[in-house]
């Protein structure tokens, strides 16, 4: 029951973020989408010059509880 539960929340979270919204779960995150526009990148290796397509990236934001508990304080 508890995989169905949280299958079907991620089902929900990923169909809200696709649709462009921002899902939010309190004390936890923020995930957001954000789109990126075309760019020129460059090849660290070879030094080749290329063109970085436009494209939507996920972005997570840790709310401020859960980098305090990461950095160890106690609120």
């Amino acid at each position: 029951d508890c995989a169905n539960l949280l299958q079907s929340v991620l089902d929900r979270m990923s169909e809200s973020l696709a649709e462009g919204e921002q899902v939010m779960i309190s004390s936890f995150a923020t995930f957001c989408v954000r789109h990126k526009k075309e760019r020129i990148g460059r090849n660290p290796k070879t030094g080749e010059v290329a063109t970085v397509s436009a494209r939507n990236v996920l972005v997570f934001k840790p709310s401020q509880v859960l980098k305090n508990r990461v950095n160890g304080s106690v609120n």
